[in-house]
């Protein structure tokens, strides 16, 4: 049972911190619907999608109504679709992406995840038809969001998907350019891609998970920098346990909604991901609790340390809350989604180059990054290749999510609303990656061990 003083302080988070629950995703599995029947593929992936999720959106709201708790998104997560219809006799998977985004206006929910590839040690004919179909896909559908997994820790990078992903970035911008390229925020690029991930855009259900699961998303960093401000002053370990107590209070909401949702909907419980997932709300921002610690600002030197400390205490206070830890756990750094960070990079203070450093200790990658829309396909995929290469060392996962917004140069903004926000147009380099992407093969694993 929570005490007087735990609800009030739960509810001072939700109505002054902008605490709430990020999503409740439905996973699905979707390996019963594989047809040589395109047809008949289609109708089954649509009918079980609509029937499993009837009721999430509905649940969502109720226990929103009934506790008070925010719950921001709901989601579904398939299985990749370049499983699910290389059995189909097709050249290309866009109509798979049009009924997923029927399923996902009939069910309500904010988006669906799975048109996705797994390709870190090699391509199958389906996951080639349904990289080769991105660019179509996302610019015809509203709600479907795409990923492609292209690197691990035991098998390497496959460069020469690096190198196919920076082409499709570069065309799925050109085709939504009439939306600043909005297309590319709905692909991510993953090394190490959790199986498990609530969050869009690179959700999907791995093959390794249930018939039907809900996980959810926490949220928080507003909450954690009001609680570092009765601390000023305090030093690191106080500031470590400081963070802990707070990931613990905000993760314990979220495994109590989690459980009433899967009871609710007869679908098992899976697993709550941890990460303090900002919104370009004022007041919500991850860039701020770094601040907080004492720098002037987001970017500056101390900034990467100040995110390793944050990091490690979001997770090492969350993992007592629930029973089940998973997705990408940490803290989300993505550009266009932060108030504290877009502030960083409008007044200089934060670059590329200090944003790639950081993934090395925060949980996914650059995220959100709008780049000119000159900036060249070779280019983006050596920017891939980077974050790749810093999850495949560090045993972690690391993503891409970039934006080359079509006609815009360094210091446009680009405005994609909502809790995507909206994103100051970064500087590149200029010197050209292009003979090191043409080279393609794959980058050898690193040695962790002589054994299996």
């Amino acid at each position: 049972m929570l005490s007087n003083y735990e609800i009030v302080e739960t509810l001072n988070m939700i109505e002054k911190e902008n605490l709430d629950i990020r999503t409740i995703t439905m996973g699905i599995s979707l390996r019963d619907c594989c047809d040589s029947d395109v047809k008949k593929a289609l109708t089954k992936v649509y009918d079980k999608i609509t029937f499993l999720a009837k009721d999430l959106v509905k649940t969502g709201e109720d226990i929103q109504t009934e506790f008070g708790i925010p719950i921001i998104n709901k989601r579904i997560s398939v299985t990749p679709i370049s499983i699910i219809a290389e059995s189909s006799d097709v050249d290309n998977y866009v109509e798979f992406a049009k009924v997923l985004d029927k399923a996902a206006y009939e069910t309500g929910v904010n988006f669906i995840g799975g048109f996705s590839a797994l390709v870190h040690k090699g391509y199958t004919n389906g996951d080639r038809k349904l990289i080769a179909s991105i660019p179509e896909a996302l610019s015809v559908t509203d709600r479907v969001c795409a990923s492609v997994n292209l690197a691990t820790t035991k098998a390497g990078i496959n460069m020469d998907a690096v190198k196919e992903m920076g082409i499709v970035i570069k065309e799925l911008a050109e085709k939504t350019k009439d939306k600043d390229s909005f297309g590319c925020a709905k692909l991510v690029v993953f090394a190490n891609a959790p199986e498990d991930n609530p969050f869009m855009a690179g959700a999907f259900l791995g093959c390794g998970e249930p018939e039907c699961v809900i996980n959810v998303g926490v949220s928080g960093p507003g909450v954690v920098k009001s609680a570092l401000e009765k601390v000023k002053g305090a030093d690191f370990a106080t500031v470590a346990d400081t963070i802990k107590k707070t990931a613990f209070k905000v993760t314990r909401m979220g495994q109590m909604v989690a459980m009433e949702a899967s009871k609710r909907l007869n679908v098992p419980f899976g697993i709550v991901d941890l990460s303090l997932a900002p919104t370009p709300v004022v007041g919500d921002s991850v860039a701020h609790i770094l601040e907080e610690m004492g720098l002037e600002k987001c970017g500056t030197h101390g900034t990467t340390a100040a995110l390793a400390l944050l990091n490690d205490a979001v997770k090492k206070g969350g993992v007592f809350a629930t029973s089940h830890v998973g997705g990408l756990s940490g803290a989300f750094i993505p550009v266009s989604e932060d108030a504290g960070m877009i502030d960083a990079v409008q007044c200089g203070a934060l670059s590329l180059e200090k944003l790639e450093a950081m993934t090395c200790v925060c949980s996914v990658g650059l995220d959100m990054i709008v780049v000119p829309g000159d900036t060249s396909a070779s280019t983006i995929s050596a920017i891939i290749a980077d974050e790749a290469a810093i999850g495949m060392v560090n045993t972690k996962t690391t993503a891409v999510r970039i934006i080359p917004a079509y006609g815009k140069k360094v210091g446009d903004m680009v405005e994609f609303g909502g809790l995507l926000g909206h994103g100051p147009v970064m500087n590149v380099s200029n010197f050209s990656s292009e003979e090191f992407i043409q080279r393609g093969g794959r980058i050898p694993a690193p040695l962790q061990a002589l054994k299996n």
